[in-house]
């Protein structure tokens, strides 16, 4: 009697069938998922039982004490979820003389200013790069802003009125009435950054005492008699006269020096210019002086003698047509 051997065809299959459902529960069980980390996506499979940490844990992924996990650790992971990691970064915020560093992901400036301890005031300044949340190695400064009023009793200018004087010659003047500052008691709000003043302005403001308008009479003669002649000229002026005498050099407009040659200020009377020079006569402007500056003249004179007895004098000068 032969042996009955069992025949292996529908054995084989049912295992490679068993093998198959297997893999494809295997695969069935899981789902995809993309992981958002120091720059990079990762996309990997978990089971559905999986949480966000255990998806880190699978992959490496080390955390610091304030990186941020979307969706948190403890969260059951989703299919085709996207899970983002955020580090944390450096941030300085100086405020009130002082720097204080904190690490944080990226949260609203305002958020990181507190985050430092640092309160802000209603008035107070944010100096820093313009984002609208915190980047790396950010530096946020805060201006502290204060104001105060202050009352401040200020003078005002007068202002100054002219008229004619038809007895005057025409350069000079005479003052009818002198003028009188007013007072003025302003409010005036000051600004501070940091302690030190950037801005004051003027709030309030009232008149204590009315300023008084300076009069000056302006001369308009342009011809007078002198010596028996008349003498036209465009303008009278005061100045200070000192006098010289020869020191062997010629003068600034290369002539031999001779009375009736004077030294000026080229800036305030042009050389070449004719004057008439009370107490002495006719003049020419010819030379010019290293101490000779505004309204002054030097005055040639032929002998050291009459120099020193002509001395320092103011004179009425006029400056001829």
């Amino acid at each position: 009697m032969g042996i009955v051997r069992p025949r292996k065809g529908p054995l084989a299959a049912t295992l490679v069938f068993m093998v198959v459902l297997l893999v494809s529960l295997f695969f069935a069980l899981q789902k995809p998922v993309i992981l958002a980390v120091d720059g990079q996506e990762i996309q990997t499979r978990v089971f559905f039982s999986s949480t966000v940490g255990d998806v880190l844990q699978s992959q490496k992924v080390s955390l610091g004490e304030y990186d941020r996990v979307e969706p948190s650790l403890n969260s059951k992971v989703k299919k085709n979820q996207q899970i983002v990691v955020t580090r944390a970064f450096k941030v300085k915020v100086i405020a009130d003389g002082n720097s204080r560093e904190i690490i944080t992901p990226p949260i609203p400036v305002k958020e990181a200013i507190s985050l430092a301890g640092v309160e802000l005031g209603a008035m107070d300044i944010v100096k820093t790069m313009p984002t609208e949340v915190t980047v790396p190695n950010q530096e946020i400064e805060i201006i502290r802003v204060s104001q105060e009023e202050k009352v401040i009793e200020e003078a005002t200018p007068f202002q100054v009125e002219r008229t004619e004087d038809h007895t005057l010659e025409r350069g000079l003047t005479r003052t009818i009435k002198p003028g009188v500052e007013g007072l003025a008691r302003n409010t005036v709000r000051i600004t501070y950054h940091n302690g030190q003043e950037v801005k004051r302005e003027i709030v309030k403001s009232e008149v204590v005492k009315e300023p008084q308008n300076k009069v000056i009479a302006m001369g308009t003669i342009t011809s007078v008699s002198r010596g028996g002649e008349n003498l036209n000229f465009r303008e009278a002026r005061y100045m200070t006269a000192s006098a010289y005498t020869y020191t062997g050099r010629r003068t600034a407009t290369g002539q031999q020096p001779a009375v009736g040659m004077v030294a000026v200020d080229p800036t305030v009377i042009p050389l070449g210019t004719r004057m008439y020079v009370e107490g002495y006569g006719y003049a020419v402007a010819a030379d010019t002086g290293g101490s000779i500056r505004g309204n002054q003249l030097d005055l040639f004179m032929e002998e050291r003698s009459q120099c020193i007895n002509w001395g320092r004098r103011t004179v009425k000068v006029y400056i001829l047509n």
